[in-house]
């Protein structure tokens, strides 16, 4: 089985860039047809959050369009804290909604997906209410012995970016302990950061993916500001088998020469 994951989109209304300087809307596009021409091809997409910069219905009815002409596997998606539940629904009505929350399983795969709703209105960090943890625990606890991924906008664990790390999930120990609890969890996915990050969290591995459009600009120091910077754009595969379990490869949007042949020393 084979997911893409893509992440922190930033769509703005057509011929409008985000924060002045990223053409968005052209680098999503590409990504989808990065993703469009993968063989074998990805039984699924996954979007997680963040799919518009400020919540404009246009932009969604932008992705919208995207995804309907690039003739996608099945995609699904969660908010991320950019996004606005009602415009997304509104235009993506595969989106799925349990309650107030965009969130649900996803049960026609080998592997069982957790889509978790970790906006917070108004607010930049990410939270899981006892709302939404109530939820969690039932929904885990109703398939313990099904290999079982969960996705999720902010990440549960701190990266030592700090400006990230201070609107990252507030109190995830409640998270960490409930991964504890559900050992078939085994991958945790994360956007929010905009960078390929790695963690583990109990016996599950959790990864942020990069964007597919900007990057947050790599500083680990304590005063670090927050700022953002044009890396190569990248998404995720995921790869499990029953045998192997999940294997994860960071996958580059742009093309590159090549692929070109190893030679021997005899060869030269």
């Amino acid at each position: 089985m084979l997911i893409a994951q893509l992440t922190d989109l930033h769509l703005r209304p057509h011929g409008q860039s985000a924060n002045r300087v990223v053409e968005t809307n052209m680098l999503t596009a590409r990504a989808v047809r990065a993703v469009a021409a993968l063989r074998p091809a990805p039984d699924l997409v996954l979007l997680t959050g963040d799919l518009a910069d400020r919540g404009e219905p246009g932009a969604y009815r932008l992705l919208a369009g995207m995804l309907a002409d690039a003739g996608l596997p099945p995609v699904f998606a969660i908010p991320g804290n950019h996004d606005d539940r009602a415009a997304l629904r509104a235009a993506l009505p595969f989106v799925p909604q349990t309650g107030t929350f965009l969130h649900a399983t996803v049960e026609t795969f080998p592997v069982r997906l957790v889509l978790l709703d970790t906006l917070v209105p108004g607010s930049s960090h990410g939270e899981l209410c006892a709302e939404r943890l109530d939820w969690l625990d039932a929904t885990l606890e109703a398939a313990p012995d099904r290999p079982t991924l969960i996705a999720m906008h902010h990440p549960p664990f701190a990266t030592g970016i700090e400006h990230m790390d201070r609107i990252a999930l507030r109190a995830p120990e409640a998270f960490a302990a409930m991964l504890a609890r559900h050992r078939q969890v085994r991958l945790v996915v994360c956007g929010h950061v905009h960078r390929a990050i790695t963690t583990r969290i109990g016996e599950a591995v959790a990864c942020i993916a990069p964007s597919v459009a900007h990057q947050v600009t790599f500083d680990l120091g304590a005063d670090a500001p927050s700022s953002f910077s044009m890396e190569p754009a990248a998404y995720l595969l995921h790869r499990w088998s029953p045998d192997g379990g999940w294997v994860t490869h960071t996958a580059l949007v742009e093309a590159y020469p090549g692929p070109f042949p190893f030679l021997s020393a005899a060869q030269d």
